[in-house]
C-alpha cells in the first residue's frame, strides 16, 4: 500500500490570500505588533482559523527574541521543618491561586502564557537552568526570605524579575522591582480592632521569624498593643499553615488559658487556631476574638467567618505583571516599587 501523503501545511501566503492583505501584514499580526489596525487583526485571525495555519514558534522566537511566556516562580529558600510537603502546601495555599488569577488578568490579553515553577531548595538549580535556557521572557518571583538565593541568581542572568515582597537590599537602586503590602500597618489594624473590642489578654500566632513580612506584621501588632498600654501579648511562631495554627493555639491555651484575643498572621493559621479554641470549649468570639490576615477564601469559609486584614492580592499580582511586561518591553526601564495599603474586613470572629 502506498504511503498517504500528508496535506501541505498552510503558509503565510495562504493566510494573506484569504485575508486579502499582504504577507508582511500577516507577519505583523502574528508577531503581535501593536500598531496594526484592530479591524485588520480580526480579519487576519479569522483567516488563520480558516486555513488552520500554525506559526513556526521557533522561527518567531528568533525574530522577536520573545517566547510569549513568563514564569511564576514560587520559592522556598531554605530547608525548614514543616507539617506538610512543599508541593502540598503550594497547591493548597489560596494565596498562590489569587496571585495566578491576578497576573493572568494582565498577561492573558497580551497572549502571554504563565508557567508555574515550584522552587524548593532541591529544585533551585533546575529552575535557574530553565530560565537561563530562554524558555521564558521574565520571572514573577514569590519569595519570603532575605536569604533566598534566587533573586541574585536571576539578576545575574539579566532576566527581568519582579518580587512579590520587599526584601532587605531589594530596592530600586539595586535594579529590583517589587510589589508589597504595608505589612506593619496590617498588624496594627488587627491589634487596634481587638483593643477596640475590649480584649486585653492577647496572643498572636506569628509567621516564621526569618520571613520579613511576618516580622513586619508582628512588629505592627506589638506596637499597637503597647501603644494601648496593654500587657505584652504572648507570641507563638507558626508556619502559615492550618496545622501550624492548630499547634500554636494549643501552645497558647497551655501558657495563657484566659486569652481573650488572638491574631493569626494568616487566615489559615487563624482558622486553625479558631478550630482548636472552640474544641477546647472557648466560644469565638464571645470568649476569644480571632483576627486573621489575607482575606482569602479561608476567611469566608471559616466557622465563624473570620474578621481579617485584607491584602488585595489579585491587584498586587496584576501590578507585578505590569511591571514585568514594562521591563520586558523596554529593558532600560528603571526598577520601581509599589506599596499597597491593607484594610480590615469585619466578620463574625471578632
Amino acid at each position: 500500500m502506498a504511503a498517504r501523503r500528508s496535506a501541505p501545511r498552510p503558509t503565510l501566503e495562504a493566510v494573506a490570500a484569504v485575508a486579502g492583505v499582504s504577507r508582511a501584514t500577516v507577519s505583523r499580526v502574528i508577531n503581535g505588533v501593536p500598531t496594526v489596525d484592530p479591524a485588520i487583526v480580526e480579519v487576519v485571525e479569522k483567516a488563520i482559523d480558516e486555513t488552520g495555519y500554525v506559526p513556526n514558534l521557533a522561527a518567531r522566537t528568533l525574530v522577536t527574541r520573545r517566547t510569549g511566556s513568563v514564569a511564576l516562580v514560587v520559592s522556598e529558600p531554605t530547608e525548614r521543618q514543616h507539617t506538610s510537603p512543599f508541593l502540598e502546601r503550594l497547591f493548597t495555599d489560596p494565596y498562590i491561586g489569587r496571585v495566578t488569577a491576578g497576573a493572568q488578568q494582565v498577561l492573558r490579553p497580551r497572549d502571554i502564557h504563565l508557567a508555574i515553577l515550584p522552587a524548593d531548595p532541591p529544585a533551585h538549580d533546575q529552575v535557574v537552568r530553565y530560565v537561563r535556557q530562554g524558555h521564558v521572557d521574565g520571572v514573577l518571583l514569590i519569595t519570603s526570605s532575605s536569604g533566598d538565593p534566587l533573586p541574585a541568581r536571576f539578576a545575574a542572568l539579566s532576566v527581568p524579575v519582579v518580587l512579590s515582597t520587599h526584601l532587605d537590599g531589594a530596592d530600586e537602586s539595586a535594579g529590583v522591582s517589587w510589589v508589597d503590602l504595608d505589612q506593619a500597618a496590617g498588624g496594627r489594624l488587627a491589634a487596634e480592632h481587638l483593643v477596640a473590642r475590649g480584649r486585653t489578654r492577647l496572643a498572636t500566632v506569628a509567621g516564621p521569624s526569618d520571613v520579613p513580612f511576618a516580622r513586619a506584621r508582628l512588629e505592627g501588632f506589638l506596637d499597637a498593643v503597647r501603644a494601648a498600654g496593654l500587657p505584652e501579648p504572648l507570641v507563638v511562631e507558626g508556619d502559615f499553615t492550618r496545622a501550624g495554627g492548630e499547634a500554636a493555639a494549643r501552645e497558647v491555651l497551655a501558657a495563657r488559658p484566659d486569652v481573650d484575643g488572638v491574631f493569626g498572621a494568616s487566615d489559615l493559621m487563624a482558622d486553625g487556631a479558631s478550630t482548636v479554641l472552640q474544641a477546647a470549649g472557648r466560644h469565638v468570639p464571645e470568649d476569644v476574638a480571632v483576627v486573621g490576615f489575607d482575606d482569602s477564601t479561608v476567611a469566608h469559609q471559616a466557622h465563624p467567618p473570620l474578621t481579617t486584614v485584607r491584602q488585595p492580592v489579585e491587584e498586587m499580582a496584576a501590578e507585578m505583571a505590569r511591571l514585568l511586561l514594562a521591563a520586558i518591553d523596554a529593558p532600560e526601564t528603571e526598577a520601581r516599587s509599589v506599596l499597597f495599603d491593607p484594610s480590615l474586613v469585619v466578620r463574625d470572629s471578632a
